[in-house]
């Protein structure tokens, strides 16, 4: 079987081209933006082709040689940045990239999407795919549902897959974030500090793709799956093991939620109007770290047959092993 997979030198696309060099016999096209010498396999089952997924000519080139499955991996993805850029990265490339698919014939096409999808700055427990969507928390999370209906409405056989908090060896936006933030003396307990959060090993996403690209039942085919180690954790006891480990200390400092939000409502206001970068704390910062957020899986695991092959645990020690030697 022939893949074209995007973001291929991104976090979750170089895990996901690993995983299945080891556990397929599949051929891969890998697109990628940037090079990575260090997320770059040497392997004559994987094809490296360098460009922008904005740019026409180059998706035409991706399909050249037919991909019978498309995994979408590249995405821009941030709190914080300007509507046109979301537009540009994560919906004129998906455009482009259902255009060419429509061209070949039974194709199936596996979307990256996102839980921020699902956020409305409350608690949520056992989200599942029929969980009530709000107004869109931030541009990222509005691309990212345009993508999904763009998907849904081409006509294509598809799975659109939503991993929560993607953790592991070769992560550098969840807990590198949090570490810069203490390291600055800006990270505070919010909120009660007991909110309880799922993530998902970076290693059980790349398993979720397969199992995704090997599923045979229709029943399998255009729905949406919720994707996590299944087993929440205390959030801010975890990031404070992780700080520990590497030997940063534990988060010192609480704030009440209510200040937190009316803070980085304060910081996103005064940016817009001025300097438009990035303030040191987002509402959905707030969010993502003040309120308990979990999902029930149990649509992956029957139709997809997922279940996870690593633990939360083992995920975190991935990440604090690389970071203390490799990154």
């Amino acid at each position: 079987m022939k893949l074209l997979i995007t973001g291929a030198t991104g976090f979750l696309g170089y895990r996901t081209i690993e995983y299945l060099l080891a556990e397929s016999d599949f051929h891969i096209i890998a697109a990628a933006r940037t090079k990575r010498p260090e997320r770059h396999f040497k392997s004559k089952r994987v094809k490296y082709h360098f460009g922008d997924l904005a740019n026409e000519d180059y998706v035409k080139e991706l399909f050249v040689s037919s991909p019978e499955m498309i995994v979408n991996c590249a995405s821009l993805s941030s709190p914080w940045g300007k509507k046109y850029l979301f537009i540009r990265e994560n919906i004129d490339t998906q455009n482009l990239l259902i255009k060419y698919a429509i061209k070949e014939s039974d194709i199936r096409f596996i979307y990256i999407s996102s839980p921020s999808i699902y956020v409305n700055h409350r608690h949520r427990i056992n989200i599942t795919e029929k969980s009530q969507l709000f107004r869109p928390v931030n541009a990222y999370a509005w691309s990212k549902r345009v993508a999904e209906n763009a998907l849904k409405s081409s006509g294509l056989a598809y799975i659109i897959l939503r991993p929560r908090a993607l953790v592991g060896r070769g992560d550098t936006i969840i807990f590198p974030r949090l570490i810069r933030a203490h390291q600055n003396g800006k990270l505070k307990r919010m909120g009660s500090g007991k909110n309880i959060s799922d993530l998902t090993g970076v290693k059980n996403m790349a398993h979720a793709i397969y199992c995704a690209i090997i599923a045979k039942k229709k029943k399998a085919l255009n729905e949406d799956y919720n994707i996590t180690n299944d087993e929440p954790v205390i959030l801010w006891n975890t990031i404070d093991k992780v700080l520990q480990s590497l030997d940063y200390g534990t988060v010192q400092g609480k704030i009440p939620i209510s200040l937190a939000y009316g803070m980085a409502w304060l910081l996103e206001k005064f940016s817009r109007i001025g300097s438009q970068k990035e303030p040191a704390l987002l509402r959905y910062s707030v969010s993502t770290l003040a309120r308990s957020m979990t999902f029930d899986i149990s649509k992956a695991k029957k139709y997809l047959n997922y279940n996870p092959i690593v633990s939360s645990d083992d995920a975190i020690q991935e990440f604090i092993q690389w970071k203390k030697t490799e990154y």
